[in-house]
Parts: C-alpha cells; structure tokens; sequence
C-alpha cells in the first residue's frame, strides 16, 4: 500500500518524519517504495528545522500562518491553528501536486498530536480540503492522544483533543488512535522517549504496507494482502497493534519440522507474537467491540503453515466474535515471526467518551469563570466611576 504521508505540528511532523524514514528503509532493503510523498506542516518554523528525513525545500516543508504567528507557532489555541490552516489550505494542496508518482497513491495519511494547537487545529481542515478535492482516494487520520500528566495539568488538553476528535471523525474514512501512556519508558529521558515512541507508532505500519508492494515471487505470501483489503477493513475508530517473537537464526538444511515439540513451539511463538500485538495495541480497548479486524504474519516461508494460520485466526476470532476478519502471510523476516494486527471499526472507545465528558465539563467551568470574572471587573468599574481620569483632562 503507497501513501501520501502529512504531519500536522510538532507531533505529527516527527512522526511523518518517521514514515519518510521508513521508505528510505523499505527501498534499501526491500527495493520497494510505500511512501509517495511525505510532507510537514507547521506554524513553528524551528519545529520545521529540526526534521531529518522529510525533504528540506519549501514544498515538502511547509510554514503555514506565518504572518499571523511569525513563525513560532499557535500557542495551544486550535482554534487559531484551523483559522491558519484554511487561510493556507491551497498551499498544501499545491505541495501534493509536485509528488511524481501521486496517481500510485492508494490513500492519505495525516498525523498530528491532538493535544497541541497547530496539529490538533489544522488536521480537520486539511483533512476537508483534500477530501473535497480527491474524493476518491480513502483519507485516514493518525491522532496522538496526551500523556496522562498533559491530561492532569493542562485542562486545554482535553478540550483540544475532544474538539480535534470530533472534528476529524465526520471527515477522515478511518481513524487511527494512538495513546502516548502505552509507549511511555518512564526510565529514559524525555527526548529518548518520545523519539522511541513516534519511530514505534511508524514501525507497526511497516510489515502491511510492505505485503502488497513486493515485486519478488519469493517474497508474495500464499494469501497475499493488499491494499484493497487494508481500505476493506479499516473505518471508524481503529487501533494497530504489532508484536514479534525470536526464532532460530541457524537451520540445517536435513532438519525435518516433523518433531512434535517443534511444531509445539512454532504455534506457541505465533500464539506469543499476536499477544504481544494485542497487549501494544496503540489504545487500550476491547477487541470485542470491533467490527472488522485484520492480521499479517511475517516469517520465514518454512516456519509459516496452515496450522499456524489457523491457529492465529481462530485466536483472533475468538477475541473479536461479531468482527469481519481478514488475514495474510508475509514471508519476508528472518529469525523472527512478526504479527500486525488492525481492530477497526470499534463501536465503544472508552477513552474517547472520556474527553468529551470532560470536555464538556471543562465548558461549563470556563463559562462559569468567565462569568465570574466579568463581574468582579463591572464591581471594579462601578467603584471607580468617581474617580477622576487623567485622559480626560483638557
């Protein structure tokens, strides 16, 4: 699957930063490209700067709102950072224009943190126009969520993660939900941490793009999946998950897989590899309450058979009973067996009812603060009413 990639603020930059990176990967070691065109958007021109993949000229590094904001940015305002972005909108339209192989594209992909101003402001509005514009290629959206002490000390948050969310969902065909709290290693600083973290949320895209775009007949698994699976099955709110468990780097070319204990085994490492991948989900949910779902196995073509893939999807379906499963084996990896998996289509996400009630709540108390304040100033406007003021002197 080939994808116009687009980060939207300082989130959703480094992590189409991430996408760019791996496409460079996927060329190198696969000879295959799946990423057409990636591109960052940005009110911060300093956020732009310190990208690594992403091409540098103007078109692939795009400064929005520069007039308005000088070049630094919203300030966790999103209302300011939709207001940019629509001012700005035909810019990025241009900027998709240039990409060579765009008529390859099977879909977009816009990034951004929802907690933020610029990501969380400008993803809904962009997400429209392209729409409007290209109507027939799928939209999918990747929103960050905030870290729980985000959530504890900025109430701004919230309400900015609840507006983007409601904002984006009525537009983008699919969108996915990433929780920061999941990937967080409370034991590495803050910059190693949320540099792991955005290579980790692209690393699980990795393996399904890659499937439908090999050219090598070695490399094309036995039920091979495309992107026209992939569009079939994610809608909605979706999450990813991906888990992998360590095989044997060294085979003897004599050695018979008939021993009862090594079969026991191979199924047990698919078994291990899809719970990780259900424990890593990108949001915490319940599998039960998708509505599609989708695995990829990758491994070595000899430890890959038809008892294990039966085994998986039986797992699967056990997990997600009322969903449309889809499934496909990738053999590609060597000395370990990969498993992606995608819950679409969730009916019941807890974590986003949780914003909008809180959202909300935070509305009313903004409200009644405002209220508050404007009346202690009219008290103060009507005790000072006698004194003299020196503008009105002549």
């Amino acid at each position: 699957m080939k994808l116009v990639v687009i980060g939207l603020g300082q989130c959703g930059g480094r992590i189409a930063d991430n996408f760019a990176h791996l496409n460079t990967r996927a060329k190198r070691q696969r000879g295959i490209e799946i990423i057409t065109g990636a591109f960052a958007i940005n009110t911060d021109t300093a956020d732009l700067s310190g990208l690594t993949r992403i091409k540098t000229d103007y078109q692939h590094r795009i400064l929005i709102g520069g007039r308005r904001t000088g070049g630094h940015g919203v300030g966790k305002i999103n209302e300011l950072g939709a207001e940019v972005a629509m001012e700005d909108a035909d810019k990025v339209v241009d900027a998709i224009r240039s990409v060579k192989r765009f008529f390859e594209t099977d879909a977009f992909l816009l990034i951004a943190g929802a907690a933020g101003g610029t990501g969380s402001g400008s993803i809904p509005v962009i997400a429209q126009h392209l729409k409007a514009r290209y109507g027939d290629k799928p939209l999918y959206a990747l929103v960050v969520l905030p870290f729980e002490h985000e959530e504890e000390t900025e109430l701004r948050t919230i309400y900015n993660t609840a507006v983007c969310l409601k904002s984006l969902y009525s537009i983008a065909d699919a969108v996915f939900l990433v929780d920061n709290q999941r990937y967080i290693r409370k034991d590495s600083s803050l910059k190693n941490n949320l540099t792991k973290i955005n290579s980790l949320i692209a690393e699980s895209f990795y393996d399904i793009l890659c499937a439908g775009e090999e050219k090598k007949a070695k490399h094309i698994g036995a039920k091979l999946l495309d992107a026209g699976d992939i569009m079939q099955t994610i809608s909605g709110w979706t999450v990813i998950g991906y888990g992998r468990s360590a095989l044997p780097t060294i085979r003897f070319p004599f050695e018979r897989n008939r021993n009862f204990r090594k079969k026991s085994v191979e199924t047990h490492k698919g078994i291990q590899a899809m719970d990780e991948a259900i424990s890593e989900l990108s949001l915490m949910c319940n599998p039960a309450d998708a509505g599609r779902a989708l695995y990829l196995l990758s491994a070595p073509s000899r430890e890959m058979n038809m008892d294990l893939v039966k085994t998986l999807g039986d797992y699967l379906r056990m997990l997600t009973p009322e969903a449309i499963i889809r499934n496909g084996d990738y053999p590609r990896e060597r000395g370990a067996l990969d498993v992606t998996i995608l819950l679409s289509q969730l009916s019941d996400v807890t974590k986003v009812k949780d914003y909008y009630n809180k959202a909300a709540s935070y509305m009313k108390d903004i409200k009644r603060k405002q209220e508050e304040v404007e009346s202690k100033l009219r008290k103060i406007d009507d005790i000072s009413k006698e004194v003299p003021s020196l503008l009105n002197m002549r």
